[in-house]
């Protein structure tokens, strides 16, 4: 294994660059409910993707996975299961908080804990991270990187001040301070527990790497069992909401029976992936006489789907790759993980509109928050580096 810092970043970056995309595919999605998409675009975030480019770049990817310890695999699968309970209650955190305070208690939450847990469970927190100046370089990343978060998160609570006191009660119909940050310590802990999946795969990769594979793919065998383990829990939920919501014969259906309401305009129903989860439940006007049928790009869905659910995997297919280059301190991918999603997912949010109108105020703590963000991994990157043989 040859670490390479800088390159490690880099990785994190690009993955980054992947989770604050993915959604953009399911804009163009026309005519399914939450659900229903989310679903189809898991399968190939969840079940696809991991078999797909494990095979493709892993040698005799099955005899790694018969071969690797129970425990192993059932701490990998067991992880990921957690990990989409903290997915789902991510939704709940919203209605409760608003996008931007629970976004930044939720995301710090889990840089913390999928960061730090690791290496006071391995028992090497004290030694290798307090003891050593690399490692107290990468805490003081870490500590700045929790700093960005909650500046930006700062930011965004100012940008919903500077709406009007109507346009605020309806983003946050439900605000409960209590409430939310029970739900937001819960889905910031679960959440975290992805990166305790790919921990415990560290057998895997050991097998991966003796089959033949090279060092930059090790990680990708563990990825397919973390993500079932995901896979499993939104799974449920899905199917949960299709049986609830009456939708589930939006997967094959080319026409729809769509609803008017008012003067006769069709029912338009917005679907989130922050809202989406813990709140889509389809409240159909009953004041609805009439309804008219309308034609459902059923293709065109598919493979919006497809490439959204494709580009949430690389999110994680970068991750692994970065893991490779960070040296002895791969715990401190997880904080560079969670900074890039929070940059490019804010870049994300000024492209589109987002932010205009937010104030001055607001744009300054913005551009604050992101700074130090992208600081933040520059000195965890710095941290690393400072590991390596000389």
């Amino acid at each position: 294994m040859n670490p390479n810092p800088a390159l490690g970043v880099f990785f994190h970056w690009l993955g980054g660059l992947a989770a604050g995309s993915f959604y953009a595919p399911y804009r163009g999605v026309k005519r399914w409910s939450w659900e229903t998409y989310w679903l189809v675009g898991g399968v190939f975030s969840w079940i696809i993707a991991p078999w797909l480019l494990a095979s493709l770049l892993t040698r005799n990817l099955l005899f790694v996975l018969h071969h690797t310890p129970g425990g192993a695999l059932f701490w990998c699968y067991f992880f990921g299961l957690l990990w989409g309970v903290g997915g789902l209650t991510f939704g709940l955190t919203m209605r409760y908080l608003g996008l931007s305070l629970g976004m930044a208690i939720v995301m710090g939450l889990c840089a913390a804990f999928g960061t730090l847990m690791p290496p006071i469970f391995n028992g090497t927190f004290a030694s290798q991270v307090l003891g050593t100046l690399s490692g107290r370089v990468i805490l003081f990343g870490i500590a700045a990187c929790l700093v960005g978060i909650a500046i930006a998160g700062l930011a965004g609570i100012y940008k919903e001040r500077s709406m009007s006191p109507a346009a605020r009660r309806a983003s946050i119909v439900e605000f409960d301070l209590k409430k939310g940050f029970v739900v937001a310590l819960l889905s910031g802990v679960m959440s975290a527990c992805f990166a305790y999946g790919l921990a415990a795969g560290d057998p895997m990769k050991v097998l991966t790497v003796r089959a033949g594979a090279p060092n930059l793919w090790q990680g990708l065998p563990v990825l397919i069992v973390v993500l079932f383990g995901g896979f499993t829990t939104n799974f449920v939920w899905t199917v949960y909401l299709n049986v609830r919501n009456r939708t589930g014969h939006e997967y094959f259906a080319s026409d729809l029976l769509e609803p008017f309401t008012g003067a006769g305009s069709p029912q338009s129903i917005e679907e989130t992936a922050l809202t989406g989860p813990t709140a889509t439940v389809l409240s159909h006007a009953r004041a609805a006489t009439m309804q008219q049928t309308v034609s459902v790009p059923l293709i065109r869905n598919y493979l919006l789907c497809a490439l959204a659910g494709v580009t949430w995997y690389m999110q994680f297919f970068f991750y692994t790759m970065g893991e490779t280059k960070m040296g002895r301190y791969t715990f401190s991918s997880w904080t560079l993980h969670m900074a890039s999603i929070v940059i490019f997912s804010t870049l994300w949010g000024v492209g589109l509109k987002e932010w205009k109108g937010a104030g001055r105020t607001a744009i300054r703590l913005l551009i604050l928050g992101l700074l130090i963000l992208l600081s933040s991994t520059v000195i965890i990157g710095y941290g690393n580096y400072l590991a390596l043989p000389s």
